[in-house]
């Protein structure tokens, strides 16, 4: 079996049910639905990468907090096209399911095959006013936002929030400045080896990190259990230091 994320927290923790009720609507960019809130002319946009169970409300809890606290537009597309991974196959407990998920990363989660994807979304919201792009992904979205960042980069900053797969040579590659927030469940060595890459790079002094020892992985999104005094302690937290990140970096 090929193996394409690692991450065990990744491949056990299940979502959870959410009764927010989002306040953006749904509109196509870039070609994908995708969930929009915020004013459509604002000069600043920020791009939301959601975790591999899609469009779910706690996802957009916290994109609805973005674009409160820093008055841009912030999108969330679409890019399994309704299809996100199966809450019905967590926890993958089974040979069929854990082959299942690492399927899902090998095709719908494939970086390469969702590269262009994310790239049109940038191009409309450029084309519709954006001076400045801001990126923000979670668990599998955390390693896309970052590897978006090297080289070519369409965005002036980037942020990853319980990523998936992290990997300092990500870091090495990176153009702009990165915040990076991982949670307990992240392989400390990792989180640190990618750190240590940051601070060798040019914007380090504008690059923020926080690490949350006592939040699971997917605190912040489709895993966040906002039932949880803790958590929700932490959820408003990390989306505190994401809308600071980008208040400067876009500005």
């Amino acid at each position: 079996m090929t193996v394409h994320n690692t991450n065990q927290a990744c491949c056990s923790i299940p979502p959870v049910k959410s009764d927010y009720s989002p306040k953006g609507t749904t509109e196509k960019t870039g070609g994908l639905d995708t969930y929009s809130i915020g004013p459509k002319d604002a000069k600043h946009a920020i791009i939301v990468v959601y975790d591999i169970f899609g469009f779910h409300n706690a996802t957009k809890q916290g994109a609805d907090l973005l674009a409160e606290s820093t008055k841009a537009r912030v999108v969330m597309p679409d890019f399994f096209r309704g299809k996100p991974f199966p809450q019905s196959f967590y926890p993958p407990d089974t040979d069929e399911k854990k082959q299942a998920l690492q399927s899902f990363f090998g095709a719908a989660g494939d970086f390469g095959a969702r590269k262009p994807d994310l790239e049109a979304v940038a191009d409309e919201l450029k084309k519709d006013g954006a001076a400045k792009l801001g990126l923000v992904g979670f668990c599998w979205g955390g390693k896309m936002s970052v590897i978006a960042g090297g080289e070519g980069t369409k965005f002036t900053a980037v942020a990853q929030v319980h990523p998936a797969m992290v990997d300092a040579a990500d870091a090495e590659k990176l153009t702009v400045p990165v915040a990076n927030f991982p949670s307990k469940d992240e392989p400390q060595k990792d989180v640190d080896a990618f750190e240590a890459a940051v601070q060798k790079k040019p914007f380090a002094k504008d690059s923020v990190y926080k690490h949350y020892p006592d939040s699971h992985h997917g605190w912040a999104a489709a895993r966040a259990d906002l039932s949880d005094e803790g958590n929700l302690k932490n959820f408003q937290d990390v989306y505190q230091r994401l809308a600071d990140f980008f208040n400067k970096q876009l500005a």
